[in-house]
């Protein structure tokens, strides 16, 4: 491969009229004797004169305009401002602090505060902490019940916004 662009290189040199007259009267010595370089050569005074002879096209003058016309014809997709709802993000955001809010506030009431004024030392062993104790308080089980209603409501709506939508741009 490497002997084949070394061919290229010399024979379009030749052909352009680069190089010296010694190297030159060598590569007319070789395309007299050598086949391969002769069929070789052919091909590129070929594609030399095929270059040379075709007129290279140029776009219009008003090529631009004409593609940014096109370009306006369609739908162009509206800022995030224009279809992003701002209600719903607030709903989300809504959801999960009253739900982090809502497990704080109950595991601070199942904190008892006066044991661990009297070991100072100690720390706490999560291994020992019975959780059967806080999925089982009917209180908890409702909240979470209402978070996910909460949560489905919000998806309803928010999938029927998309909906009405859809349905206009048809």
């Amino acid at each position: 491969m490497n002997k084949q662009n070394t061919i290229e290189d010399r024979l379009w040199d030749y052909i352009d009229g680069y190089g010296s007259r010694e190297e030159r009267s060598d590569l007319e010595q070789l395309l007299e004797s050598n086949l391969d370089w002769k069929e070789k050569y052919r091909e590129l005074l070929e594609v030399h004169h095929m270059l040379h002879s075709s007129e290279l096209q140029e776009p219009s003058m008003r090529f631009t305009k004409n593609v940014m016309e096109e370009i306006a014809k369609y739908h162009i997709a509206p800022a995030t401002k224009t279809y992003i709802n701002k209600k719903i993000i607030w709903g989300i955001g809504l959801f999960f602090i009253t739900l982090i809010v809502g497990f704080l506030i109950y595991g601070f009431s199942q904190v008892d505060w006066s044991a661990a004024n009297s070991t100072s030392n100690q720390y706490i062993d999560l291994s020992k902490v019975d959780y059967s104790k806080i999925f089982n308080n009917t209180y908890v089980n409702v909240f979470m019940m209402l978070n996910a209603v909460l949560g489905l409501m919000l998806l309803d709506r928010y999938l029927a916004d998309k909906r009405k939508t859809f349905k206009k741009e048809m």
